[in-house]
């Protein structure tokens, strides 16, 4: 056991007792616990310029909500959150905006979520009854250190002639831990089995390496937390290709990886020499990486949609392991958290609306078994009745709580690692590969997964004169690097390099007819859905 880790963990489940007990007590009336939650809402962000345009001082209920505020969605916010980046005050919601946190949009490349102390409230609320129900299962989590995926840096923000960023108010994160406030974050750091100074590194190989050096030095890590399941696959992968390296830094206490890191963020890489473990991990070997950390006791991550097939791999490679499935998560807010076998609406973090397949609005103790709703979220940090356009089924309840299963996305979205690349940004993209012009009339991207492997491909009919091939697919890859999440799935490896397919005139547009739509459809589809191979 790691005392120092221990001590951590059990101080942070600690400080969540009261939230976990506050979401047991909401699991027995959804209804009155997010009428309360909203209204309490409502009345904090009243001063906020949102709040005085849509008099929240006379809203009493749900109902009048809906009435006084209309449904919106990121286009609609996009001028306040400028504002808001630029050193506006109050304006979606009252209180200081920490951070805009980027994820991909629908519309554009990229969104910029505000985050405050509600929204990181919320966030908690959600993680903190999680990691108790988790404890229970696995009391043995306790006792070791955890991984939790590290987001690398986006491309660097821009900087005025001093050096300091032109906006009030950062873009990003210090660490995926700061999602949960300055005390929890603290706690969560102490634990890590892998610093921070990670997301500093942007060379992928020495990221893979440096990754895979922190975590084998831990023969006693519990947890590895991640998003896609291909995240693992790679890390394997990397330390396969780094091994005799790797087993001569654990030996010596040294990083031969250390010129990748900013001198800022070099601390904690020169540990003690360990010949035990070093000596341990040759004889296991590189290929037997189930063995390499005797005590874990589990793995989160992506298991619907796309990356269901990946987390079933996972599932039998990890027998001893319990290999759960994340709950639905986005930057904005947490909808579902896995509790007791299936994944529950997270009621004491946030308020939930529910558009049926008429476009009629629900609330979250009103929805139907076998029913499908796109989910509406109110966040407390200045998003009001937003739509995620993430489409769930409600698949039962727990106590009076919807339990959900995800679908999909709204809209025409591929999201093979994450991405959610959609078709408006798709155009911008294919625009800026022909420098601004339109592209040509038969000219696609399509996904395709293969043996593990997933990548886009520009598809074009042999009838184009596209001229430059490696000028137009540099500038494709350009400007699909915009997108924050398309550019992170690149630089880990988890989503090859874009490559372009010319065909046969007839081939391609028999390909694009067949996405159309209806044959009265404008044009035909930009994105087309994944081709997937046999393994």
């Amino acid at each position: 056991m790691s005392l120092g880790a221990a001590v951590a963990n059990a101080l942070w489940l600690a400080t969540g007792l009261g939230a976990t007990r506050r979401f047991e007590r909401a699991l027995g009336d959804t209804g009155a616990a997010q009428r309360r939650w909203l209204l309490a809402q409502l009345q904090r962000h009243s001063a906020s310029e949102f709040g005085q345009a849509h008099d929240f001082g006379a809203l009493h209920s749900p109902a009048d909500f809906a009435r006084r505020v209309p449904l919106s969605c990121y286009d609609d916010v996009a001028p306040a959150i400028d504002r808001v980046r630029r050193g506006a005050r109050d304006v979606l919601a009252v209180g200081r905006v920490t951070h805009l946190a980027p994820t991909s949009g629908s519309s554009g490349a990229r969104k910029l979520i505000p985050f405050t102390a509600s929204l990181q409230a919320g966030f908690n609320a959600a993680v903190n009854r999680w990691m108790n129900d988790l404890a229970r299962q696995r009391p043995a989590l306790v006792g070791g250190p955890a991984y939790w995926s590290v987001s690398p840096l986006a491309e660097p923000e821009a900087v005025d002639a001093a050096g300091r960023p032109p906006d009030a108010i950062p873009v990003g994160f210090a660490d995926d831990a700061d999602y949960l406030g300055s005390g929890a974050a603290w706690l969560v750091r102490q634990a890590l089995a892998a610093p921070s100074a990670l997301r500093h590194v942007r060379d992928s190989q020495a990221f893979w390496a440096l990754t895979a050096l922190a975590l084998l030095r831990r023969r006693d890590l519990r947890l590895v937390s991640i998003w896609h399941p291909s995240f693992l696959t790679l890390l394997v992968e990397g330390a396969a290709c780094a091994w005799p390296a790797l087993l001569d830094a654990i030996a010596s206490g040294e990083c031969p990886w250390i010129d990748a890191i900013p001198s800022v963020a070099r601390d904690g890489w020169r540990v003690a020499p360990d010949a035990a473990r070093s000596a341990e991990l040759r004889r296991i070997g590189a290929e037997e990486w189930t063995a390499w950390w005797p005590e874990l006791q589990l793995v989160s991550c992506w298991g619907e949609q796309a990356a269901e097939a990946g987390w079933r791999a996972l599932v039998q490679r990890l027998p001893h392991v319990l290999v759960q499935p994340k709950g639905l998560l986005a930057t904005e807010g947490v909808v579902t958290i896995p509790l007791h076998a299936t994944h529950v609406l997270a009621v004491t973090s946030h308020f939930f609306e529910f558009l049926d397949e008429r476009g009629e609005a629900r609330l979250a103790h009103q929805l139907e078994r076998g029913g499908h709703y796109e989910v509406v979220i109110t966040n407390g940090g200045g998003l009001w009745r937003y739509r995620l356009s993430d489409m769930v089924e409600c698949t039962g309840q727990l106590r009076t709580a919807p339990t959900l299963r995800f679908l999909g996305r709204t809209g025409r979205v591929s999201d093979l690692r994450g991405e959610k690349l959609s078709e408006p940004v798709v155009a911008e993209a294919l625009r800026a590969a022909w420098r601004g012009d339109a592209p040509p009339a038969y000219a696609a991207l399509r996904a395709w997964t293969e043996r593990g492997r997933a990548g886009y491909e520009l598809l074009i009919s042999d009838e184009v004169d596209v001229g430059d091939i490696d000028g137009v697919r540099a500038r494709l890859e350009e400007a699909l690097h915009a997108n924050p999440h398309y550019a992170l799935a690149r630089r880990l490896g988890q989503l090859e390099p874009l490559r372009v397919a010319v065909v046969a005139h007839d081939a391609a547009v028999s390909e694009l007819r067949a996405h159309a739509g209806r044959l009265g459809d404008a044009k035909p589809r930009l994105l087309l859905p994944v081709v997937y191979a046999p393994p």
